[in-house]
């Protein structure tokens, strides 16, 4: 189909509530590694992943193999949880190795799904209502999920909070205390205490943070927050939820699940996305406590556990051992983080760049002193970036951090072309917004 008709038919025929990153609709119509193709054939580094899923390339040659396999064999194409089938019973065992101190894994669709189920057991398990989550944060589009969000922005005039209270986001550059990373007391830890204290009535059902929030801009908190807020959260008598939507599976280069970097064993780590390298699969991996406080209701997923969506979870995480691609994630990571500190000292559009891994944000301001958000110039650098072969994500509340996440397989070649069309985007719209 024509580029131009289908962008009329999805006009037509989709829900008003989607949204296009560009000014034209890009039409990908295929991919193979950290490469991907348009309906005209251009080519273009994909930096984002399909919002930050890509883990180890597109169209991966292992994860072809096997999903043919499949299909050549008339294997079964859908197994619910009601009957045996071997790959979902393998991506648990698989989760659960990558997860020390924890032992038990539910396999569900999506991020959102296994955030839900992660909630629901902490309810469940310490009989109050109460989460706190973080400003900032984000955990989904269903229900619960976007009551624990932080942002505006993706909330619904009818949106219902479900019993949540949110702490002030942990953010080195814009700290709302007026502190700095390297001499600050966590005082942004302390607020969770704080908010606990006043805002409910003392007993939590748990707190749910992200070791990185994503959404929000990728804030980075110092590692140690993270074993701060655990203590709290055990004090009042929570279950302590790691959200790795976006850092788990290997991303920031350091552990399987970024969680563990802070030195904390948390009660549920929630994953999704580069679990399955493009693929509609998400989990939660759980402590014995947490899986047996479900005990007594039925609760499963008709289609969590898909064979083919299990396989290639199964596969993701085989590649990543025998192509050591979290070892590559670190140092590839360290090659664009590395170069855009060197954009930096060029282009004062970029107020601060961090992350961690293949995670890693850009926030542009207007003035470094005022940090004034500088939104448009985002949005100029996603155009002039994709004229250039080069996709990227933006987010934060103020939509002004450019998100740099492509697939583990990245090579150095590839990092120093992504940087080079980086500093010629960012010289275009420095010169458009002067």
């Amino acid at each position: 189909m024509e580029t131009k008709e289908l962008i009329e038919k999805r006009k037509k025929y989709l829900s008003h509530s989607i949204f296009h990153y560009y000014s034209e609709p890009l039409h990908l119509v295929k991919a193979k590694g950290c490469t991907v193709w348009d309906a005209e054939g251009k080519e273009y580094i994909d930096c984002i992943g399909g919002i930050v899923s890509i883990s180890v390339g597109h169209n991966h040659p292992k994860v072809k193999e096997a999903l043919k396999n499949k299909i050549d064999n008339d294997d079964i194409q859908h197994g619910p949880t009601i009957y045996l089938t071997e790959p979902v019973v393998n991506l648990a065992e698989n989760l659960v190795k990558k997860a020390p101190g924890l032992s038990r894994a539910f396999i569900s669709n999506s991020g959102s799904e296994a955030n839900e189920y992660a909630v629901m057991t902490a309810r469940n398990i310490t009989g109050n209502e109460t989460m706190v989550s973080l400003r900032h944060g984000y955990h989904g589009g269903t229900n619960v999920t976007l009551g624990l969000c932080g942002h505006s922005n993706w909330k619904f005039k009818s949106q219902p909070f479900t019993s949540t209270v949110h702490a002030v986001q942990p953010d080195c550059y814009r700290c709302p205390f007026g502190k700095k990373r390297e001499s600050c007391s966590l005082e942004c830890a302390q607020d969770v205490e704080n908010l606990i204290l006043t805002a409910t009535n003392g007993k939590i059902a748990g707190v749910i943070v992200e070791p990185i929030l994503g959404v929000g801009g990728f804030i980075d908190p110092p590692v140690e927050y993270h074993k701060k807020v655990y203590e709290i959260c055990k004090k009042y008598g929570g279950m302590y939820i790691s959200d790795e939507v976006q850092t788990g599976i290997g991303r920031t280069g350091e552990s399987f699940f970024a969680i563990y970097q802070s030195g904390v064993t948390p009660d549920m780590i929630s994953m999704a996305k580069s679990l399955g390298s493009g693929a509609p699969v998400g989990a939660v991996v759980m402590s014995e406590e947490c899986s047996e406080a479900l005990k007594g209701k039925i609760h499963f997923n008709t289609f969590g556990g898909d064979p083919y969506q299990a396989l290639q979870a199964n596969m993701t995480i085989e590649i990543m051992e025998e192509e050591n691609l979290m070892e590559k994630a670190k140092e590839m990571g360290k090659v664009l983080k590395d170069g855009m500190k060197e954009l930096m000292k060029k282009h004062s559009l970029i107020g601060d760049v961090r992350g961690r891994g293949l995670l890693l944000g850009m926030e542009l301001v207007k003035n470094r002193e005022t940090k004034e958000y500088a939104t448009p110039e985002a949005g100029m650098m996603m155009e002039e970036t994709r004229k250039r072969g080069l996709l990227i994500g933006k987010g934060g509340l103020f939509g002004n951090i450019i998100r740099v996440t492509p697939p583990y397989t990245i090579s150095k070649e590839e990092c120093e072309k992504i940087l080079s069309i980086l500093d010629e985007s960012l010289t275009e719209t420095d010169k458009k917004f002067q």
